[in-house]
C-alpha cells in the first residue's frame, strides 16, 4: 500500500483526468481539492497510483425515492436496483410505479420523488414553460427506440384495401400512412373524429405519431397561446392516454390507434385486438425516448448523490446491451423476468421479451428480427446528447407548443440548459478509474455533444441540430420561421 501522501496526489490526478474529460474552462488546484473534498478517500485502496474497485462519494442523502411508469424502459433504473448498482454506490434506493406521466413530473417538482424515469421532452417542456414551469435538467438518457403505432384491427382492414400490398402476411416496411390518409378523409367528409393516442403532449410519442402522419399529408393539429389541446387544423383527434390503459381503450373503440411504448404494442397483438404498423425505430432511427430526469435545485443540493445516481445507472445500461459472442443480447431474458414483477411493468414475462430480447411481432404472420428495438447504452445511447434536446425543441416550435419564433442560438442555449453531459462524463470516468467502463464506451472527450447529421427518417428529412431553423422550415405541414 503506498503512503497518505501519495494516495492523495494519485486521486488528484484521477480528478485531474475526469474534470479535464468534461470540457470547458481551465482546471485549478483549488477545483481538485474541492472536487477531493467530496470523496471519501478511506474507501479507496490506491495501489500503484490507481484507483480500487471500491471508490465511493460522500453522497448527501443516500436513500432516495424514484419514480416510473409501468413500461419497459424503465429497466436501467430496476437493473440498478436489482442488481446491486445503487447499493454499491451506497444508496438506499426505493423505485415507485406513478400513476401518469403529469402525477410523476409533479412529485419530482415537489420533492416527493428525488428523481424519474421521465419522457424526454418532459424536462425541456417543463423548464420552458410549456405547461408545468421548472428547471428540470438530465445528465443520462434511459434508452433509444422503444416505442410502436398500432391500429385496429378495423382500420387495418381499410389500410389493407388502400394498399394491396399491405395483404401480404409480411409486407414491405417501414408503413407509412399514406393507406390511413383516405380513412381520415373520409371521417372528415362524415363529420365525425378520428381518435388516436398518445401518453403525453410532450411525449416523443406524441412527435412521433405527428411526424408519421404529416410525413403522408394527414395534419395532426397544432398547439397555440389559446388550444392547448394540439388540435387547431386537425384531421386527427390526439388525446392523452395513460401507457396500460392503450389497448383496453382501443378495444372500447374510444380511439382507432395509438402510439406508445412496450409492452402495450405487444400487448394488442397477444389479445387480438390491433396491429402495430410501424415502429419509432423506422420513424427516426435511433431516436432517443426517456431520460433519468432531477430538478436543478435538488442536483445543486445533491451534486455527489447525482454522481452515484449516475454512475449506478451507466453500469445498468451497460449490462442491459451486454452481448455474447454471437452478438445475442445475454440479459435481456432476465431483464424480461425481473420487470414482468408486479412491482414493476407488471406484464407477462412472454409479452416483455418480444421487444427486449430483439424480437417485434407486427401480426402472428409477421415476426421480425429488432435487434436495436431497444437499446440502452451502445451508439452512446445513454449520454445526454445536446442535439436530441434540440430535435424535441424543433418538433415543439412545428406544432406550436412553442408559440414564438426564436433563434437559432437559442435553440443551442436551452440544450445546454437542460441536457447536462458534463454530469454523465465525470461519473463515467469515474468507473473507468474503477475498471468498471472502458473510455471507448463514451464519446471522446472533445466530442461537442451533437451528433451527425442524419437523414434517417420516415421522410428522408436532413436534421441537423446546428440548423434548427432549416430543419423546421423543411417540412410541408407545421409552423415556420
Amino acid at each position: 500500500m503506498i503512503t497518505t501522501l501519495s494516495k492523495r496526489l494519485a486521486l488528484l490526478s484521477l480528478l485531474y483526468l475526469v474534470l479535464s474529460g468534461c470540457g470547458g474552462s481551465e482546471i485549478t488546484l483549488e477545483d481538485l481539492e474541492s472536487a477531493a473534498a467530496s470523496i471519501d478517500t478511506s474507501k479507496l485502496d490506491i495501489d500503484s497510483g490507481a484507483a480500487s474497485q471500491t471508490a465511493l462519494l460522500n453522497v448527501e442523502k443516500p436513500s432516495l425515492k424514484f419514480g416510473f411508469i409501468k413500461l419497459t424502459d424503465c429497466a436501467p433504473l430496476v437493473i440498478a436496483k436489482e442488481k446491486g448498482y445503487f447499493d454499491d454506490e451506497g444508496l438506499n434506493v426505493e423505485i415507485e410505479a406513478q400513476s401518469n406521466w403529469k402525477v410523476l413530473l409533479d412529485r419530482v417538482i415537489d420533492g416527493q420523488l428525488d428523481g424519474a424515469h421521465m419522457l424526454a421532452g418532459q424536462p425541456i417542456g417543463a423548464t420552458i414553460g410549456f405547461g408545468t414551469k421548472a428547471h428540470i435538467i438530465t445528465a443520462y438518457s434511459l434508452d433509444y427506440n422503444g416505442n410502436g403505432i398500432t391500429v385496429s384491427n378495423a382500420i387495418w382492414k381499410q389500410m389493407q384495401e388502400n394498399d394491396a400490398s399491405l395483404k401480404s402476411p409480411q409486407p414491405e416496411h417501414p408503413i407509412s400512412a399514406a393507406s390511413l390518409k383516405p380513412i381520415v378523409d373520409e371521417y372528415r367528409q362524415a363529420g365525425k373524429d378520428f381518435n388516436m393516442g398518445m401518453v403525453f403532449p410532450v411525449s416523443t410519442h406524441n412527435y412521433e405519431i405527428r411526424y408519421w402522419l404529416a410525413a403522408s399529408g394527414i395534419h395532426p393539429g397544432f398547439y397555440t397561446a389559446e388550444n392547448i389541446t394540439g388540435t387547431v387544423d386537425a384531421d386527427v383527434i390526439l388525446s392523452v392516454t395513460p401507457p396500460p390503459q392503450m389497448p383496453s381503450t382501443l378495444e372500447a373503440g374510444t380511439i382507432l390507434g395509438y402510439c406508445v411504448g412496450e409492452p402495450w404494442n405487444q400487448q394488442a397483438v397477444v389479445k387480438g385486438i390491433g396491429v402495430p404498423v410501424t415502429t419509432n425505430y423506422d420513424i427516426w432511427k435511433n431516436n432517443p425516448e426517456k431520460v433519468f430526469g432531477v430538478t436543478a435545485h435538488w442536483n445543486e443540493k445533491y451534486p455527489n448523490t447525482h454522481l452515484a445516481v449516475i454512475k449506478a445507472l451507466i453500469r445498468a445500461g451497460k449490462w442491459l446491451d451486454e452481448t455474447g459472442a454471437d452478438g445475442t443480447l445475454v440479459n435481456r431474458q432476465e431483464a424480461a423476468r425481473i420487470l414482468s414483477g408486479k412491482d414493476y411493468v407488471g406484464a407477462d414475462e412472454d409479452v416483455i421479451d418480444n421487444s427486449m430480447t430483439g424480437t417485434f411481432v407486427f401480426q402472428k404472420t409477421d415476426v421480425r428480427p429488432m435487434p436495436d428495438f431497444n437499446v440502452f447504452f451502445k451508439y452512446y445511447a445513454s449520454y445526454p446528447h445536446f442535439s436530441d434536446c434540440i430535435w424535441f425543441l424543433t418538433q415543439m416550435r412545428r406544432w406550436g407548443q412553442i408559440t414564438e419564433s426564436q433563434p437559432a442560438e437559442w435553440y443551442a442555449e436551452r440544450a445546454k440548459e437542460i441536457y447536462k453531459p458534463e454530469i454523465y462524463r465525470t461519473a463515467a470516468m469515474m468507473l473507468v478509474s474503477e475498471g468498471k467502463l472502458d473510455e471507448s464506451d463514451i464519446p471522446p472527450p472533445d466530442y461537442d455533444g451533437y451528433r451527425p447529421p442524419t437523414t434517417d427518417f420516415i421522410d428522408g428529412k436532413l436534421f441537423d441540430a446546428k440548423a434548427p431553423i432549416d430543419y423546421i422550415n423543411s417540412f410541408q405541414i407545421g409552423n415556420k420561421d
